[in-house]
């Protein structure tokens, strides 16, 4: 009667046994406060290396235009000429008399136009030239020529063929933002592997299934370089242009405070310029990692 006992006991026993040894296994998750700290310290290396050089940078001009004589406002000049456009974006007096954020916002309006007709546009015309040695022979030698025209030598030639600044301003961004997007996607098509056209032979793709499988996933990178090469070319051409078109837009708004000779204004719009363009850029790059799963460049 005592061995079916011990036998009992063992097979009792030898769970828990397990369960001990598993939960012994297990590792260990580190502190709420590791994590927190090598978070910050990960923070830190980003955002201190640039906020010491913007430091310094502002301290040297501070320190050069105070001084007697010269043409330029220091920072803190600056900030006291524009406070209330800083304090208060949103203002609207009616007619150009508006504040910073409705320039900026008539500016990425047609920015979002003419940028958004220049990428279908730009990947169309480079999967053609890309994938079709007789296309890229009669367009190819087009696109560089047309590539070098300054942005601003369209203006006049938008403005006689539409009679209108808002078309004429989305035009010069579409047609300056147009080539980085044609000549990076045809780069992308052209080097697509040939094991890849090779499987798409063998299971019997068809040009649209092949496209969309096989040439725009392979092309992405190349792609979305083209199309951040576009965006900064879209917002540098239409500052541009809006000095001249003339209406709302940050590009007049600098136009205009040059004008009544508000410098410090135009210090400010260039601040928000860079701000608008860098934020521009990174949305751009993100979208293309999160598209190609990190293979575009960031």
């Amino acid at each position: 009667m005592n061995m079916p006992a011990a036998k009992i006991e063992i097979e009792i026993a030898t769970p828990a046994a397990s369960a001990a040894a598993v939960v012994a296994m297990t590792p260990k998750r580190p502190p709420r406060t590791q994590a927190y700290a090598r978070l910050a310290r990960e923070t830190a290396v980003r955002v201190i290396p640039p906020l010491v050089v913007i430091a310094l940078l502002t301290l040297i001009w501070e320190l050069i235009c105070r001084r007697a004589g010269s043409a330029l406002p220091p920072p803190s000049k600056v900030f006291k000429d524009t406070k209330e456009l800083i304090l208060d974006p949103f203002f609207d007096h009616g007619g150009i008399d508006k504040g910073l954020f409705w320039h900026l916002s008539a500016s990425l309006q047609r920015v979002a136009f003419g940028y958004s007709l220049s990428a279908i546009a730009g990947i169309g015309l480079g999967v053609l030239v890309g994938q079709s040695v007789w296309a890229m022979r009669g367009l190819d030698p087009l696109f560089q020529v047309l590539r070098t025209i300054p942005p601003l030598a369209w203006l006049p030639l938008s403005l006689a063929a539409f009679r209108d600044g808002q078309p004429s301003a989305i035009f010069v961004i579409f047609i300056t933002s147009i080539w980085p997007i044609i000549i990076n996607t045809a780069v992308g098509i052209r080097n697509i592997p040939q094991d890849y056209r090779n499987v798409a032979a063998v299971v019997q793709l068809n040009p649209l299934e092949f496209f969309a499988k096989i040439m725009i996933p392979a092309a992405a990178p190349y792609i979305f370089t083209g199309l951040r090469i576009g965006i900064g070319l879209s917002w540098l051409a239409i500052i541009a242009a809006e000095m001249l078109i003339g209406g709302v837009g940050i590009g007049f708004f600098i136009w205009d405070a040059w004008n009544s000779s508000h410098i410090s204004e135009i210090i400010l719009a260039l601040f928000y310029v860079g701000i608008v363009g860098f934020v521009l850029d990174r949305l751009i790059a993100g979208l293309g990692k999160f598209v190609t799963g990190g293979t575009a460049q960031n």
